[in-house]
């Protein structure tokens, strides 16, 4: 059985806990149990530790499958998910304290720069509060972005972005997460005190953005050509995967509704001319959003296993198509919300939670369409080049 029908065996029970966790604002233990046996979590794991070591695109069909199911499942999914792939640019020594004794431990994050990442002798100190954590209930550690500083670049200074990998015993976690979209993603806080991380748990952005192709020391044993794509991109799309898997969730529940609603002039609804175009137009943006996110995994893995690196412009052009199809698969459900029954306003409504999901999804700062596009157009036209977003 593949990843994706394994994760569309689980769909039903999946679907079945949607409304429990959202009460809950966590996964329910049977959602959290389902991902864990359809192996989507350790799916971009390296072989070598158990994991699936799927291709990207492979990956992200089953991201959007969970999320069609479980809108808050998808999103973790393809949050906690990407993980192992960024542990295994990591060097052995990390990889072999993280996964050594327990290779499905799962790992949440906050790549959020609210907090403090210092660098000092042998490693970073780390203090703060960092928001967003998703899935961090069920997780055993936790990733952590932050400013380290600068870093010189093409003759000035960057942003010195660094990823540090914490224990589950080094932070505490604080219930802040009362939303009314993606509740069950029990997305909450992530607090720490004056923490010396060393060196070997911590590694600069700046070398995933600007020194592409730097040999990191987790790629001399993944050298799979998963392990040689670019960091901001993989990100973009996995988040862009667990958006676009709630629109399509919220496409599916719709028909189901529409099908039998009947209009206020006693006719039904299916058979009105103008709700079906609402539903083939809509479903239109939310499809091209589907091929351009799949289209992007196959075209950066076509490039990896050529033994190359795509340039900034096709990065800047990758994260702006994903981001902006995510943006308007939001807007087309958007619409077809409008044009449901007044009682969606219910929040036990089907298309009620499902809505509030997309609309806390298409909110995400990755899923910002506006400077990736500033960004590849002005590469594309050949302006000067001020890195201003990570690529």
């Amino acid at each position: 059985m593949s990843l994706v029908e394994a994760v569309r065996a689980a769909a039903p029970a999946l679907a079945a806990e949607d409304a429990a966790g959202a009460e809950q604002r966590r996964l329910t233990d049977v959602a959290w149990k389902q991902l864990n046996e359809t192996g989507v979590l350790r799916a971009l794991q390296p072989a070598r530790w158990g994991g699936g070591e799927v291709p990207l695109a492979e990956f992200l069909d089953a991201v959007v499958e969970v999320g069609r199911a479980n809108p808050a499942a998808g999103w973790v999914t393809a949050v906690v998910g990407v993980h192992p792939w960024q542990i295994a640019l990591f060097p052995e020594r990390t990889q072999q304290e993280i996964w050594g004794e327990k290779p499905d431990r799962a790992i949440a994050s906050s790549y959020t720069p609210t907090g403090r990442i210092e660098r000092v002798d042998g490693g970073y100190r780390v203090s703060g509060r960092w928001s967003f954590s998703s899935g961090s209930l069920h997780c055993d550690g936790v990733i952590l972005g932050g400013i380290a500083g600068t870093r010189e670049w093409n003759g000035h200074d960057v942003a010195d972005f660094t990823s540090v990998i914490l224990d589950r015993e080094q932070y505490r976690i604080e219930d802040t997460w009362h939303t009314a979209g993606l509740a069950a993603t029990g997305s909450n806080d992530i607090v720490v005190d004056e923490l010396f991380v060393p060196e070997h748990r911590g590694q600069s952005h700046v070398d995933y953005t600007y020194h592409l192709g730097a040999p990191l020391p987790g790629r001399e044993l993944n050298s799979g050509a998963l392990y040689r794509l670019p960091w901001a991109v993989v990100f973009n799309l996995i988040i862009a995967a667990g958006a676009l898997g709630a629109a399509q969730g919220f496409v599916d529940e719709w028909v189901k509704a529409t099908r039998t609603r009947r209009s206020n002039y006693g006719g039904m609804l299916r058979d009105d001319a103008l709700i079906q175009n609402h539903l083939a137009e809509n479903l239109y943006a939310v499809d091209a959003g589907l091929l351009k996110l799949r289209r992007a995994a196959v075209e950066l893995t076509e490039t990896a296993e050529a033994g190359e690196w795509p340039s900034r412009e096709a990065r800047a052009f990758y994260r702006y198509d994903v981001a902006r199809a995510a943006q308007e698969a939001g807007a087309a459900v958007t619409r077809l919300m409008r044009a449901s029954s007044g009682r969606v306003a219910y929040l036990d409504h089907p298309l009620h939670r499902r809505f509030q999901d997309v609309t806390a999804a298409v909110g995400h700062a990755f899923l910002l369409a506006d400077p990736l596009g500033q960004a590849f157009s002005a590469l594309h036209l050949g302006a000067e080049d001020r890195p201003g977003v990570h690529l």
